[in-house]
Parts: C-alpha cells; structure tokens; sequence
C-alpha cells in the first residue's frame, strides 16, 4: 500500500480497491499547489475525516459531491451531512470499526477540539477522533490532532499498530519531542510518520526531534505527493 502526503495533516492511502482521502485540505493549503489538486483526488473513493478544524474539513462536502464520493466519520457530524448536505456518509463512534472496501477502520480516541466558524461564533461540531487502520496485514494509527493521552496505552496494547502517523507539529498538538515520547512509551512502532508540521512558521519544521527519540525506528519525512511504500 502507498501513504502520499497531500501537505499538514492530509494524506491519501491507496491500497487495493481503496483510494481514501484523510482530512483533505485543498483551498488555501500553502503545502500543496492548486495544480496539484487534482492529481492529489484522482480516483479516491471515500474521505476520512478526523474532526472539524478548517484545515481538515473545508474541502470535504465540495470533493464530496466532485467525485461522488461518501465521507466517512464521527457519527453526529455525518448524520448532520446525510440530513443537511445531500451528501452519502458512513456515520460512527469510537470503538466501532467500518469496512472501506477491503479496509477496516476502527475509531479511537483523540485529545484536541473540534469546531467550525459561523456568524455566531465557533459552533462545536462532533468529537476529535484518531483511528486504526487496517490493510495488507499491517495496522496504521493515525492519530489526528492529538496531544499525549493515556488511552494510548490500551490502544497500543490492543491494536498493536506497526506504522504512526502522528501529529507533531506543535502548538496545536503534540510537538516532536511529545511525538517520540509518546511513540516509545504507548506502542512499538517500525515506521513513524510524522504531519501537521512545517506549514506555517509556528509550527516544528523537521522531525530531528522526533527520529533522536525513536532509536530503532523508521522516522520517514514525508514529501507532497511522494509516495511512500508501507
């Protein structure tokens, strides 16, 4: 299967007969050209989303309808879409687990918030989730915008996840010494995967800090749409 980095916190996992966009962030990316666009949405067939932010949700109800595509996620800010938006949306709750053709995706835990604007003020919207991913016998934890939480140890424990792709850029999440800590402590990773980092100036702009505390494991800076082989 192949992980290709669309810039901040969004990727594209492509194995099998699934194409799936992870928290798209297109309009106003400054990571990824708008000559890019299409290339980086060419064929998905589902959008995971991980919570409400801008810059993992604005893109989702228009590529949505653009490519005939479900959303997938957290129960109550699907159920709002399928009722308000038009849009086909496959609805769940952390510890359920939903099969995208051919992958299972578990919904777990995430320490962050979660809201859009409007006239009236940030409107709350759902819960910030993570999740496991399942396919070609590997898991994958995505952990969304999170900072170092407990539930990462029964996570690790039950999941048993080889590959994290772990928010690290600071500021609004974990930072890359957090990142490694949490990494060492909670799971036994052989690939982690660093986002949500080097986008804007406040944010951490390498993961020298990361791959220094996980001797033995495979920090892979991930380039805009390079694949990467997991």
């Amino acid at each position: 299967m192949h992980l290709i980095w669309l810039g901040h916190g969004s990727f594209r996992l492509d194995t099998g007969d699934a194409k799936i966009l992870i928290d798209p962030w297109l309009t106003g990316n400054p990571m990824l050209d708008e000559s890019q666009h299409d290339a980086a949405t060419e064929g998905a067939t589902h959008i995971l989303l991980t919570h409400c932010h801008f810059d993992h949700v604005v893109d989702v109800l228009t590529l949505c309808r653009k490519l005939e595509i479900p959303a997938v996620g957290q129960y109550d800010v699907m159920s709002h879409w399928a009722d308000h938006e038009g849009i086909e949306t496959t609805g769940f709750n952390k510890g359920g687990t939903v099969d995208l053709a051919g992958v299972k995706v578990t919904m777990v835990p995430a320490s962050h918030s979660t809201s859009f604007g409007s006239e009236a003020g940030p409107q709350a919207a759902g819960s910030e989730v993570g999740y496991m991913i399942e396919a070609e016998g590997r898991v994958i934890y995505l952990s969304g915008d999170t900072t170092i939480m407990a539930d990462m140890e029964w996570m690790g424990d039950y999941h048993k996840p080889q590959i994290g792709i772990l928010s690290a850029g600071g500021y609004f999440t974990m930072d890359m010494k957090a990142a490694a800590y949490a990494a060492k402590r909670y799971f036994n990773f052989d690939t982690v995967i660093p986002c949500h980092y080097r986008t804007f100036p406040i944010l951490e702009q390498d993961a020298r800090a990361l791959a220094s505390g996980l001797p033995g494991v495979k920090v892979i800076e991930p380039q805009v749409l390079e694949p990467i082989e997991l």
